[in-house]
């Protein structure tokens, strides 16, 4: 795609520029992985109801190569996390392009104006879901219905316009958010630690989940200097910490049969630990987080560069996996690696129109172009890598 003598800051500036004009010819629209239940066929009485239909129909359907959606009759989706990333991934170009500032900020405060709009309503706080009905393994989540998990990722965007923004209104977003977290999801008690549930309607302790719940509680922390805040973080963090394996790994969850290890969560995990210990300068975790950045970087590489979905294969070959990779590499410091990830990336997943291909397996490649999987979340990861290039010279 580009010639391996262009400079890796002019290939992403390019890519990344590629990539913002695909999602906003497509506003913000798009296809989902997981969004099969979205077609009229699931209305008909038997597969409306029956779950082990439902999640099997959902797992086989978004490993299909060629995309049947039209034929289903599922239409492009409007998913709260795509406006959540894509806010974070332009607050980054703010910064980075200082003289396109004033253009960015008005993307930003239109995709606020439409969170506004898409806010999940009978709750204690501003929430959001996926725009799509969702069977879990251990939960079914009807479309909108309010998670952590997105809720954590909008929040962490809203709340990076506001630090390098300063835009006001996203910052009171995340502290109405707080209440959400604080009030509507559940917990699973440990003594004096404590795991988030995904959503208010399960007990599920899914380690990467309960920490983007902590992430927001000390993004507020940081701004109001509310103790009560600091207190309940610490809670969580102590039984993601308490969980962490000895070889520095976490499994994806606790109390269930879903003991994997994978590269993407097992990031978020290390990003959300990093902002707690940045913002409430709790240096005992430094050991906790030296080791499973550790893990990380020796078991989720192939050739130290080609992110691997889990720690035991490398297929498959992931777009949110290696998205969230730049991610975690550039805010750990590892630079030069991040830059080969991106490279890498470039040349087998990036089309060349500007969308990001979703896998690649080992005989074929998954060629379907899901907006918040693969577009929104390479378009964060790529914006966030041009930032820190600049910051950091």
């Amino acid at each position: 795609m580009f010639e391996t003598d262009t400079p890796i800051d002019v290939a992403v500036s390019d890519a990344v520029q590629r990539l913002r004009s695909y999602i906003e010819r497509e506003h913000y629209r798009g296809y989902d992985p997981y969004d099969v239940l979205m077609s009229p066929i699931f209305r008909l009485p038997v597969l409306r109801s029956n779950k082990l239909v439902r999640f099997t129909s959902q797992q086989v359907f978004r490993r299909l190569p060629v995309n049947l959606r039209p034929l289903l009759g599922i239409k492009k989706g409007y998913n709260p996390v795509t406006l959540g990333l894509c806010i974070q991934g332009y607050s980054y170009l703010a910064c980075t392009y200082p003289t396109r500032r004033t253009t960015f900020e008005e993307r930003i405060r239109y995709l606020i104006d439409e969170l506004e709009d898409l806010t999940s309503h009978g709750y204690h706080g501003t929430c959001w879901g996926y725009d799509f009905d969702w069977e879990a393994r251990y939960a079914s989540i009807p479309a909108y219905t309010p998670t952590v998990v997105a809720t954590g990722i909008i929040t962490n965007g809203l709340f990076e316009s506001y630090r390098l923004l300063g835009i006001t209104r996203a910052f009171e977003m995340c502290c109405s958010a707080v209440d959400f977290v604080r009030k509507d999801l559940n917990r699973s008690v440990q003594g004096d630690a404590f795991c988030f549930s995904y959503s208010p309607n399960d007990t599920q302790c899914v380690f990467n989940a309960s920490m983007k719940g902590v992430r927001l509680l000390v993004q507020v922390y940081s701004v109001t200097k509310d103790e009560q805040l600091l207190q309940e973080a610490r809670g969580a963090v102590t039984f993601v910490l308490r969980h962490q394996r000895k070889n520095g790994s976490w499994a994806y969850s606790h109390g269930d049969a879903r003991t994997w290890s994978d590269g993407y969560h097992t990031a978020y995990i290390l990003d959300c630990l990093h902002t707690y210990e940045q913002l409430t300068n709790d240096r005992s975790i430094a050991p906790f987080l030296v080791s499973g950045f550790e893990y990380y970087k020796t078991h989720f590489f192939e050739n130290g560069y080609v992110p691997r979905y889990y720690d035991t294969e490398m297929y498959p070959l992931d777009a949110t996996c290696i998205a969230q990779a730049i991610l975690t590499l550039t805010r750990f410091g590892e630079i030069e690696r991040a830059g080969k990830v991106c490279r890498w990336m470039l040349d087998n997943f990036f089309d060349g129109e500007g969308s990001i291909y979703y896998q690649k397996h080992r005989t074929y490649t998954h060629r379907t172009s899901y907006m918040r999987w693969s577009n929104a979340w390479m378009f964060c990861a790529l914006a966030y890598f041009l930032y820190r290039l600049k910051v950091d010279r």
